[in-house]
C-alpha cells in the first residue's frame, strides 16, 4: 500500500544533502532551536538549525566598519629616534614599501588588510542590513558568492602578529609609541572573528526566502 499523499508528498519535499566528510546523500531533516544535523554514516555535522536572528552578527559587522575606517585613518605606531618622531598610518606603510621598490609585498599587505577586509565589510552590511529592514538584497546569489571569496584573503591577525614582531624588534633602536590604528587593528581583529563565528548562511537563506510552514530546508 502507498503511503498517505500528504506524507509522500513531504517526504519527497525534504530536499537531499551530502556529507562534507564522507558524501553520503540523505533528506533534510528538522532540527529545533540550537541542534544540528549530523551524518548517519560518520556522525559528521551537517547543518545547525537556523536562529534567523542576525542582530548580534549585524551590530558586530557595523562596529568592525567603524574600526576599520578609524584603523585606516590614524597613525599606527610612531618611533622617536633621537628627538625625531615619525608616525604612519597603514596606507602610508604600503606606499613606503612601494617606493621602496617592493612592491609585491605592498601590492600583498594592501590586498590582504586594506582591500580585502573592507570588500568583506561592505558586502556583509549590503547582505545584512536589508535583511534586517525585511527586504531581500538584489544580486544574493552573487553577493554570497563573493563573500565565500574574499574571506580567505582577510588576514588582520597574520598583520597583527607581524606588527607585534616588528614592534618588539624597534624596541631595541627606538621609542615605540602605539597609535590609535593599532588598538583598533587588534580589537577590529577579535570583532571580525566574532561576527564569522555568528554568521549562519542558513540563516541568510531562511530570511530571504522564508520557506511554507512545515518544509524542511537543508
Amino acid at each position: 500500500m502507498s503511503p498517505h499523499p500528504t506524507v509522500a508528498k513531504t517526504i519527497t519535499a525534504r530536499p537531499v544533502i551530502a556529507c562534507h566528510e564522507c558524501d553520503l546523500l540523505q533528506r533534510a531533516i528538522a532540527v529545533p532551536p540550537g541542534g544540528v544535523a549530523r551524518c548517519r554514516r560518520c556522525g559528521g555535522e551537517l547543518y545547525r538549525a537556523a536562529h534567523r536572528r542576525l542582530d548580534p552578527t549585524l551590530a558586530l559587522v557595523l562596529a568592525a566598519a567603524v574600526l576599520f575606517a578609524v584603523a585606516n585613518a590614524f597613525p599606527i605606531v610612531g618611533l622617536e629616534i633621537q628627538g625625531i618622531r615619525n608616525v604612519t598610518n597603514l596606507f602610508g606603510a604600503v606606499q613606503a614599501l612601494w617606493n621602496q621598490e617592493m612592491r609585491p609585498i605592498a601590492a600583498l599587505v594592501f590586498l590582504t588588510t586594506i582591500l580585502m577586509p573592507a570588500v568583506n565589510l561592505a558586502v556583509m552590511i549590503y547582505l545584512l542590513l536589508p535583511l534586517k529592514l525585511g527586504r531581500r538584497p538584489a544580486g544574493l546569489t552573487v553577493i554570497m558568492r563573493v563573500l565565500q571569496s574574499v574571506k580567505p584573503w582577510g588576514m588582520l591577525e597574520v598583520f597583527m602578529l607581524g606588527i607585534i614582531v616588528a614592534l618588539v624588534k624597534l624596541t631595541h633602536f627606538a621609542t615605540v609609541v602605539p597609535g590609535l590604528a593599532l588598538w583598533s587593528f587588534a580589537v577590529l581583529t577579535l570583532l571580525l572573528a566574532a561576527a564569522a563565528a555568528s554568521f549562519n548562511v542558513r540563516d541568510v537563506w531562511d530570511r530571504a526566502y522564508p520557506a511554507p510552514r512545515g518544509e524542511v530546508r537543508a
